[in-house]
């Protein structure tokens, strides 16, 4: 009887011990410049351009969250398509004259409409996938985008096709005026990015 009593007192210690164990919680939030990217493709053996914009505005939805899902979901960016950079004057103003002139509206727009995170896996980044909506040219069209979310670095790409937004035209025009230097191939598939920053607020909170 009396290592009955022991064994009851010892289990309902431990299981109170456990229980008012703290507990880490973390709000999140998005701080520090929003980078959209693009890489296209040139000549038949499709050598990439790289390049960025330099007037992107971020439009949260919500401040702070406990994870990306609530953070992101809802939240756009508002491209100034002529801010175009690719550290190449000449390149960047073929690019306004012969390509995004000739694309409808001032800006380039995207939002993200969802957030699905792969399970985790201690010691490696994590990652998942952002569905949003890109609208360019007066279209809108859903581009998933892969992310990896690593030392408070959130990066995420995606592939889009300017023939989906019937940029058909723009491109001819650019490849035309580019047409030496591209050997007469400027690809329709792009890759579009984005990388910020991701702080964490982390506190110790009792569970009892």
């Amino acid at each position: 009887m009396h290592k009955l009593f022991l064994s009851l007192f010892l289990a309902s210690t431990l299981s109170y011990a456990a229980s008012d164990k703290p507990k880490m919680h973390c709000t999140l939030s998005q701080e520090g410049p929003f980078i959209v990217t693009w890489q296209a493709f040139k000549t038949p053996s499709k050598v990439p351009v790289s390049g960025s914009f330099d007037k992107v505005i971020y439009k949260a939805a919500k401040a702070k969250g406990i994870n990306f899902k609530e953070i992101f979901t809802g939240s756009g960016v508002l491209i100034d398509k002529v801010s175009v950079n690719t550290k190449n004057k000449g390149r960047d103003a073929k690019l306004v004259q012969f390509f995004f002139n000739m694309i409808k509206g001032e800006n380039i727009q995207a939002k993200i409409l969802s957030v699905k995170s792969d399970p985790r896996v201690k010691g490696k980044p994590k990652t998942g996938l952002f569905v949003t909506e890109v609208t360019m040219n007066g279209i809108t069209k859903t581009v998933p985008m892969h992310f990896r979310f690593f030392k408070g670095t959130l990066s995420a790409e995606g592939v889009i096709d300017l023939f989906d937004f019937q940029a058909n035209t723009a491109l001819s025009e650019l490849n035309k005026a580019c047409f030496e230097k591209h050997e007469g191939k400027t690809w329709n598939d792009v890759k579009i990015g984005f990388t910020t920053h991701i702080k964490a607020l982390c506190e110790a909170i009792q569970i009892k």
